[in-house]
């Protein structure tokens, strides 16, 4: 009986603290559609997220990518699948190949397109425009 309350134990242990691998052909799916802004008065992407990724919303994910440093000093980091000179911005993917980084203090400093895999607490977003459409939380350097 106590092997197996210590084999049972072991097994929810193993299972809590647990990060799962998602790769950016997991972020692809999701559907846009055009939608007014009224407050910018333009139209922008307005994300229908999938049933694989609204599975990950709320849980702890790693991924590996290219670090984009958008704005050091103001934090504000972007992890992307293609390096700065092909990402999203220069038009070359879709809004489905950068997450958001919302760092935890005291992470290392990033160099433009240093590849790094980064783990956090996933999040859906599809209402604040002035945000990306995956946003990692309590974002950190995954070893």
């Amino acid at each position: 009986m106590h092997k197996l309350f210590v084999i049972l134990l072991l097994f929810v242990w193993s299972s809590v603290g647990a990060q799962t691998e998602i790769t950016w052909k997991t972020l692809t799916d999701v559907e846009f559609s055009d939608k007014f802004s009224p407050e910018e008065q333009a139209y922008y992407y307005f994300p229908h997220f999938g049933p694989s990724v609204k599975a990950l919303e709320g849980k702890e994910v790693y991924i590996k990518g290219f670090m984009l440093a958008i704005d050091p000093k103001e934090g504000i980091y972007i992890l992307s699948r293609n390096p700065f000179a092909s990402c999203f911005f220069c038009g070359q993917s879709g809004p489905a190949s950068i997450v958001e980084l919302k760092l935890k203090p005291n992470h290392p400093k990033f160099k433009m397109d240093q590849i790094v895999t980064i783990k956090g607490i996933l999040k859906l977003n599809s209402d604040d425009i002035y945000q990306c459409n995956y946003i990692l939380q309590e974002a950190e350097v995954y070893k």
